[in-house]
């Protein structure tokens, strides 16, 4: 059919066959769109594959970055060694090794066929690497070369799998893409490339030539096509910045148009801090401000005083006192005549928050009021009426203060306890009512800044990095082995008989024996196991999320007040319980929970007058778990362990996105492109600020930017 190639040829961009122009006269709209199923080299089955990975158009194929690449120009040939330099080696595994050495030491050693030539891969103390590998399996190791009898060798050497395919594929720079079973990394590849020939043409370019130009970016058609299937590494890096670049920089416009959006509201109400009211604050607290708080604090009041709505995040290591900070804003909230409203994720955290601003304002006029589901319909119904006419002054609660019957008088503040935990459109929530009140969002789970600028990108951001003197010293220690278990539950014995307290942490609450591979970590399972062994004689109790609450209160009341020595638990008592006497912690199968969970778990010890101790107990041998593990032993810092976790986890296991609605962006990954994060907040802010974005040049941009987060930023009326 020449005559229909030359009306694709004459309608449609170079290169673009005839099938793909016969699909895009029967698919409507975009052709981006088209179902993965009419590709080059899909149908019907492998679109179902394709689409467990999210895949379902062909504008998701052309935006599925790589994951990594098979480097194979790097490869050398046994000629071409040099000893003491970091090579990288291609060959045939024909031989495993493990043996004992002296000192309970091990060797595991595996040889490769190079070509007739030999080269050995040896480990120390890791006898779990020989599972990685089969006689047979063709491998990559890279690491520094010596020579040592008689054969090459590299110790603890880098090992990339090569599959037939990338072993036949000689030369040049592979994509490696996440697969399903199913379907091969071949096949994949195939996909891509069809996908890149045929439809990358159709993508629009949004940025304008003179931002590219100044910004050093190549175009988006370029980019996909160096970025899927680059001839060097040069022309992959510059393509996946190009890409990254437009992620990040269009989801920050996103932000910074919420952030304009935001001054264009009404004027909260001025929230003076006078010297007077400060003063008369300050006389309620038993002790002095830490510098970290009081810089919090003139922060927080600059921004109650503009008449502008204060929308601020505060930062705070575990025991830095950030509670102290919201109780201040809150006071001068109320000072000035407005109500304040504190919100925690969970019950129990919000009846710690009322304990303790009750013990601070024990001396003060405030009427406060604890707001929960516990409450009878009347006492409910008194409340609701109270609070709506202004009676109650600051009110603290769950997320029963933003259900519809709560009607506040003239609410002023809403602070907004482990922010992570809620979701955006319950932050909303009180900015939708006739008056704007400020906000302030805290977390004691300190988050990478890289984080902060996605997640809470919109929100002035506050830190307090100082402790309060006289914070007693955590050590943590990992524990591996039985024996070293026997020691940890001796001492664990001594000091409850001394008068200390103890938590046992446990990552479930009934036993999973063919999933967790230790039968005792189970809440109700250790419980009874320590009720009959190593704590046998000792007064225990139980408190996990299943319970029902009377029986969570009640046991955590006896904990509290000594009737219990030691508490088995899940994770419920991760932050806001504070025991004073607790000094002593253990968490079962420790390797299950990331780096920034374990050291808010440690925080509730050692709040009183002693030391405390924190046991890990793990039998892994993952490297990576180990690493994690190790990292909690080393620095007792909130910000250097966040920064680890997010290393080695990546966001979304950091802040549970896996579980609940995925990052906000498309292709960047935050745990690399933190440079390139802050260079498209810069520029995103400046186009925003200046109003540049809304210029004609721009408009392809922010059309983009609103289609994909005016719903999720909630950016309607933006302009």
């Amino acid at each position: 059919m020449p005559w229909l190639q030359y009306v694709a040829e004459f309608i449609f961009p170079d290169g673009i066959s005839i099938g793909v122009a016969l699909n895009h006269f029967m698919m409507p709209d975009d052709p981006l769109l088209t179902p993965v199923q009419y590709l080059k080299g899909v149908g019907p089955n492998r679109a179902e594959l394709l689409q467990k990975l999210g895949l379902r158009t062909a504008h998701d194929v052309l935006f599925n970055l790589p994951r990594d690449y098979l480097d194979l120009t790097v490869v050398k040939t046994v000629s071409q060694f040099e000893e003491g330099q970091s090579q990288t080696v291609r060959g045939t595994v024909v031989d495993l090794d493990g043996r004992e050495l002296s000192r309970n030491r091990t060797l595991s050693a595996v040889l490769l066929d190079c070509d007739g030539d030999y080269l050995r891969g040896v480990w120390f103390n890791q006898p779990w690497v020989l599972r990685k590998f089969q006689p047979g399996d063709m491998v990559l190791f890279s690491g520094k070369l010596k020579r040592g009898g008689g054969r090459w060798e590299i110790s603890h050497p880098t090992v990339t799998p090569l599959s037939a395919e990338d072993a036949e594929a000689g030369g040049g720079i592979l994509p490696i893409y996440r697969l399903t079973e199913g379907l091969t990394m071949h096949a994949m590849r195939h996909i891509v490339r069809q996908a890149v020939e045929n439809y990358a043409p159709f993508v629009a370019e949004d940025l304008p030539e003179k931002f590219r130009d100044y910004s050093k970016l190549i175009g988006i058609g370029d980019a996909l096509r160096g970025v899927h299937f680059p001839n060097d590494q040069t022309e992959r890096d510059t393509a996946r910045r190009r890409i990254v670049f437009e992620d990040l920089l269009e989801f920050q416009i996103g932000l910074a148009l919420k952030r304009r959006l935001r001054t264009r509201q009404p004027a909260a109400p001025r929230l003076p801090a006078t010297t007077k009211i400060d003063a008369r604050i300050r006389r309620l607290f038993p002790f002095a401000l830490t510098d970290g708080q009081n810089a919090a604090i003139a922060e927080i009041v600059r921004d109650l005083e503009s008449g502008n709505a204060m929308h601020r995040l505060l930062q705070a290591d575990v025991g830095a006192g950030k509670t102290a900070v919201a109780i201040y804003a809150m006071l001068v909230a109320v000072a000035a005549g407005q109500q304040a409203v504190f919100m925690a994720p969970t019950e129990l955290l919000a009846v710690q928050h009322w304990a303790t601003i009750e013990s601070i304002l024990a001396h003060s006029r405030v009427n406060r009021l604890l707001l929960t589901g516990n409450l009878t319909a009347a006492q409910r119904k008194q409340a609701l009426s109270d609070i709506a006419a202004g009676n109650v002054q600051l009110v603290v609660g769950t997320q029963a203060v933003i259900q519809k019957d709560v009607q506040f008088h003239r609410l002023g503040l809403v602070v907004i306890d482990e922010q992570h935990k809620f979701g955006v459109m319950q932050r909303a929530h009180f900015s939708a009512g006739t008056q704007i009140p400020h906000v302030l969002v805290m977390t004691a789970t300190p988050i990478p800044r890289s984080l902060c600028l996605t997640q809470f990108g919109d929100l002035d951001l506050s830190l307090i990095a100082d402790m309060p003197p006289g914070r007693r010293k955590v050590t943590t220690s990992r524990v591996s082995s039985p024996a070293a278990r026997q020691k940890a539950w001796e001492f664990i014995r001594k000091k409850l008989k001394s008068g200390r307290q103890a938590y046992v942490v446990c990552p479930r609450v009934q036993s999973d024996v063919e999933d967790s591979g230790e039968s005792d970590a189970a809440a109700e399972a250790v419980y009874e196991q320590l009720r009959q062994n190593e704590l046998r004689g000792f007064r225990l109790g139980l408190v996990h999320g299943q319970m029902d609450r009377e029986r969570k209160a009640a046991a955590m009341d006896a904990f509290r007040n000594g009737a219990t020595q030691a508490i088995i638990s899940t994770t419920v008592v991760e932050v806001g319980v504070d025991v004073p006497n607790a000094t002593l912690m253990v968490v079962y199968e420790a390797q299950q929970f990331g780096l920034s969970q374990l050291h808010q778990l440690r925080g509730r010890i050692a709040r009183g007058n002693f030391d405390g101790y924190c046991f890990l107990f793990s039998q892994t041998d993952n490297p990576d778990a180990v690493a994690r593990l190790q990292a909690l032993e080393r620095t007792a810092s909130g910000f250097d362990i966040a920064e680890a976790d997010f290393e080695l986890r990546g966001p979304g296991d950091v802040l549970g996105t896996r579980q609940h609605g995925g990052m906000p962006l498309r292709v960047a990954d935050l745990t690399v492109d933190g440079a390139l994060l802050n260079d498209a907040r810069d520029v995103a802010f400046k186009l925003v600020d200046s109003g540049r974005i809304d210029e004609p040049d721009y408009a392809p941009l922010k059309s983009h930017v609103l289609e994909r987060f005016s719903e999720q930023m909630d950016l309607v009326g933006s302009g």
